[in-house]
């Protein structure tokens, strides 16, 4: 799985991941009796879609102009460019300035398929024990120095020093080891674990010399603060200019060493790319709606069905266009803290879905435009659905007596509301599963009847937009005697005691790619539950679910991969961890009209702003400055 870290950082307490300790040695790596063949690219299933003589991805416009600016939106401000940095907020679109060993495309089934970047060449042995990476040669920093195989040491050193959700992710690297001059290899404390090899291609490469060198002022530089100097990268762009916690502009670098990569024609063709802070939904909508930013991400279902009337729309200015989802699938829910005793009983969570009532939400609020979520890998064929069989119920007989009976059952649905008699059983299933538990309804409260203590849920926000769908579930939880807590709080706020998990509930969402593997570790692990920074937010530790991540992990093929996803979800869905809530499976953009995109877009990501362009005839209507 692909992840970007300043993006999973700068959402709030957004999906982490981790990695371990490693050692490192210099010189020469260990003979081996078949040494494996140097690949111009790697992938997980299969045989990467293009060659090493392809020009360029099928999906770009390799002839697209070089011009213009392109203005995007971003929430909370930032406070740094130090995307090592454990406190402050990380600049929006830092990582742009960087690159990475290895990269994905974005049309191929195998999402996990990689192609180099500053590396030129991948290799690894048939049981996965290591990987070896060959740097481009031509690789360079932005002040022409080459990028070397100490950079990479480095960088990784640092990263799994300072950042505990890199070390939990890299835990299975053992040693790195400088082989030679354009050589790295990493070797692994296991063999037959197919993505690590995968997993060190994304490792963010950072320059040594820069960060052990001193600033305009003659202080030593220090990577593990924050820190607003502008850091050397070797990316398509470097850092123009910017204002603290309000914009930052990225301006692209006119001898960037890698544009006649494959991997680089016909992207990145903007002069400028410029990112503006908001701390607001509603104030940023009216931003776009005033032409302060050309792009818009439509995440409101609401809003994008109600609020789409302005002048610009009418007249052509700004235009809509939704685009299939099929890159990646969801978790979203209120993720129950079962480090609170009121939520170990599996009882207790059930009733809390029962008392949610997602049909006339989407309906009031959403205008129907959501499905619900059903699975933790919603929207993909990674769902798990039906009963168990073939395949994946031989990996769920290896843990039967240890899971729910009714993983073998009874196929998982979500209770359905959307009328008053709907509402009206389940909430009376809700109360009869909460006395199962122990509780008690009692002058219409749900209490203990060993405290006399009423059950009470905090639900911890940070948006008020959220209370659309928070008001009606506390609506109905308080007419079965549970006291709903709804505490607005702002970013700082809700970001520490996320960490700190410091929550009775909150509303998060869990990422999911086509390809999962060693991050199911972060997400529901028992190695993760008391780790303060991964994203097993509800605290699960269950042995069954261990035993299914490692066969997801150490899967031969994509067969036996998606058999047991499928155990794995079921398990976790029946284990009543979150109420799930919903999910789109297309993704709304709306856009002021001076900017073209290729003809055959690619199948798996919208692509903006990467193989878009600035489109003159198109910017000249909207009286746009270039």
């Amino acid at each position: 799985m692909v992840f970007n870290w300043c993006s999973i950082r700068q959402t709030a307490a957004g999906m982490v991941l981790a990695g371990a300790l490693s050692a490192t040695a210099l010189g020469t790596g260990p003979a081996q009796a078949e040494e494996p063949e140097w690949q111009h690219a790697a992938a997980l299933n299969g045989t990467p879609k293009y060659g090493p003589d392809a020009p360029h991805f099928d999906y770009v416009n390799p002839d697209a102009p070089i011009a213009g600016t392109v203005r995007l939106a971003s929430r909370g401000g930032f406070d740094t460019f130090n995307i090592l940095a454990q406190k402050g907020n990380i600049g929006p679109g830092v990582l742009i300035i960087y690159e990475s060993l290895m990269e994905p495309s974005l049309d191929e089934e195998d999402i996990s398929a990689q192609y180099g970047v500053l590396a030129d060449a991948v290799r690894y042995p048939k049981d996965y024990s290591w990987v070896e990476y060959r740097l481009n040669p031509d690789a360079k920093w932005h002040d022409g120095m080459p990028v070397t195989p100490e950079d990479v040491v480095w960088s990784f050193e640092k990263a799994i020093e300072l950042d505990p959700q890199r070390k939990f992710y890299f835990q299975n690297v053992t040693n790195t080891e400088i082989v030679d001059d354009r050589v790295i290899r990493f070797t692994f404390d296991s063999s037959g674990n197919r993505e690590l090899p995968k997993i060190m291609g994304q490792l963010t490469i950072l320059p040594k010399h820069w960060w052990e060198g001193t600033d305009s002022k003659g202080e030593p530089r220090d990577i593990s603060r924050a820190t607003l100097e502008p850091p050397l990268g070797s990316g398509p762009y470097r850092i123009k200019d910017f204002t603290a916690n309000r914009q930052v502009n990225y301006e692209r670098v006119d001898d960037y060493w890698g544009k006649d990569l494959p991997i680089r024609v016909g992207t990145y063709n903007f002069d400028e790319i410029r990112y503006i802070s908001f701390l607001d939904d509603a104030v940023q909508f009216e931003a776009f709606k005033g032409d302060q930013y050309d792009y818009h991400l439509e995440r409101s279902s609401s809003q994008w069905a109600k609020r789409y009337n302005f002048p610009a729309i009418e007249d052509g200015r700004v235009v809509r266009e939704i685009f299939p989802d099929r890159s990646s699938g969801v978790m979203q829910g209120f993720f129950l803290n079962q480090r609170r005793e009121k939520f170990q009983d599996p009882d207790v969570r059930r009733a809390l879905n029962f008392a949610y009532d997602f049909e006339t939400t989407n309906e009031i609020v959403s205008a129907n435009l959501l499905k619900r979520v059903n699975s933790y890998f919603a929207g993909t064929e990674l769902a798990s659905s039906g009963l168990p069989e073939g395949k994946e119920l031989e990996i769920l007989e290896e843990v039967r007596g240890e899971v729910p009976p009714e993983v073998f059952t009874q196929e998982y649905t979500n209770p359905v509301g959307g009328n008053p008699q709907n509402v009206r059983a389940n909430l009376r299933e809700a109360v009869k599963l909460l006395r199962k538990a122990g509780y008690e309804l009692k002058d219409r409260k749900m209490v203990d009847p060993d405290t006399g203590e009423q059950l009470s849920i905090e639900f911890l926000y940070r948006d008020k937009a959220s209370e659309r769908t928070l008001l009606p579930y506390a609506k109905n939880l308080e007419s079965i005697g549970i006291n709903p807590i709804l505490r607005l709080v702002d970013t700082s706020q809700f970001i520490n005691r996320v960490r700190s998990r410091d929550f009775d509930t909150v509303v998060l969402a869990i990422g999911q790619s086509l390809s999962p593997g060693n991050e199911q570790r972060e997400y529901w692990g028992t190695t993760s539950a008391d780790n303060p920074s991964s994203a097993n937010y509800a605290g699960i530790k269950n042995p069954a679910i261990d035993k299914l991540i490692d066969k997801v992990i150490f899967a031969e093929d994509r067969e036996t991969l998606v058999a047991a996803t499928h155990a794995l979800d079921r398990v976790l869905l029946w284990n009543h961890y979150v109420v799930p809530q919903f999910y789109s499976d297309e993704t709304r953009t709306a856009r002021w009209n001076r900017f073209a995109h290729p003809e055959k877009m690619p199948e798996f990501s919208t692509g903006f702003p990467t193989i878009w362009w600035y489109d003159e005839e198109l910017a000249a209507k909207t009286k746009a400055i270039k």
